[in-house]
């Protein structure tokens, strides 16, 4: 259709590698005195990239075309009030997985998905704090059996930190902590989430089991450190979810590098690559690298996390393009799955 001869089928996403004829996102072109016009449906959320995609196709196309772009995430899997369900993993604490988590919840937010958070770290809730929600504010119950989430910085959030004082221990042997985020995820009252963040607890226990056998995950991204050991706990995470069918859409390299703020250049502290080399070892995507940087801490524990607290960042532009190509790992996992809708072409 365009001067180049080419179509718009055959334009690659910029994300994922598929082309959009193969991804059945062209839902209906049409020539409109003179001029193409093109409704494209993507499975992930396009906030901010309208502009960047409209030129990328026209220059692909070699001539301007209107281009409709619109969000629809997957519906393939998830749960009563959530589409989809994404997990937040780590296979050893202190790689900053909580921050990462939330951060990526807010991030969809942002980019035009409805989404929401679920802490499924019984023993040491912590999404409480990070979302700024006041100590001993609860949730409101509806019909004396559902938890209505909370609300904090335009997400829904759920945690056992909402439902216990921050000094009261979990003191459960495994079958009780199983149970709690049983009901957690099946008595929370989530309205219509795109996507429901679970920020799980580190390691390959109990609740991981349990995720994976009460609700249907549609994806995990994993989190950590550039360190050896660090490495070592991720891949036992990611073979942990390829034993229970789900799979991984990509891992975050936490503490990638720190900014010295005398000479502006970067050091690898914990070493360098290998996040990188985890994802190419099991083929799986690196979604993005993050610094170790005071502040994001600093936002985190006063409730206003970098995606909520400073927007325009660089680090909260990781955190976006990283919910983004998680999402698109995600669509292009369902996608594969189901045969691709038919394009209506009009010519006027």
């Amino acid at each position: 259709m365009g001067a180049t001869g080419r179509s718009l089928e055959t334009f690659r996403d910029p994300i994922l590698s598929a082309t959009w004829g193969e991804l059945g996102a062209v839902r209906r072109m049409a020539n409109l005195d003179g001029k193409w016009h093109a409704e494209v449906r993507l499975g992930y959320p396009v906030g901010a990239v309208e502009r960047d995609y409209a030129r990328a196709v026209s220059d692909w196309l070699g001539e301007d075309i209107v281009l409709d772009l619109e969000f629809q995430a997957p519906q393939a899997r998830g749960i009563t009030g959530a589409k989809n369900i994404i997990a937040v993993a780590s296979g050893k604490g202190g790689v900053g997985k909580s921050t990462t988590a939330v951060n990526l919840a807010l991030a969809l937010d942002r980019i035009g998905a409805k989404s929401g958070i679920l802490d499924a770290d019984i023993y040491g809730p912590s999404q409480g704090i990070m979302l700024g929600v006041a100590d001993g504010r609860r949730p409101e119950v509806r019909d004396e059996r559902y938890f209505v989430p909370v609300r904090a910085h335009g997400i829904e959030a759920m945690s056992m930190s909402m439902l216990v004082t921050d000094r009261t221990p979990m003191v459960w042997r495994g079958p009780m902590v199983s149970g709690a985020l049983r009901q957690l995820l099946e008595q929370s009252a989530w309205s219509d989430l795109d996507y429901l963040v679970v920020d799980m607890p580190p390691g390959t226990g109990d609740i991981q089991l349990t995720l994976s056998q009460s609700a249907p995950v549609g994806g995990a991204i994993i989190v950590t450190t550039p360190q050896d050991i660090a490495l070592a706990d991720a891949r036992k995470g990611i073979e942990m979810f390829s034993k229970v069918n789900i799979p991984i859409l990509g891992i975050v390299e936490n503490m990638s590098y720190f900014v010295c703020d005398e000479c502006g250049q970067h050091h690898h502290l914990f070493g360098t690559g290998g996040g990188a080399r985890v994802a190419e070892e099991y083929g799986v995507e690196l979604l993005g690298a993050l610094p170790l940087a005071a502040r994001i801490r600093e936002q985190a524990d006063g409730g206003r996390p970098t995606v909520a607290a400073d927007p325009d960042s660089e680090a909260a532009g990781t955190y976006i393009e990283c919910a983004r190509r998680a999402a698109a790992v995600l669509w292009r996992e369902s996608s594969s799955q189901a045969p691709p809708p038919a394009i209506k072409m009009v010519d006027a």
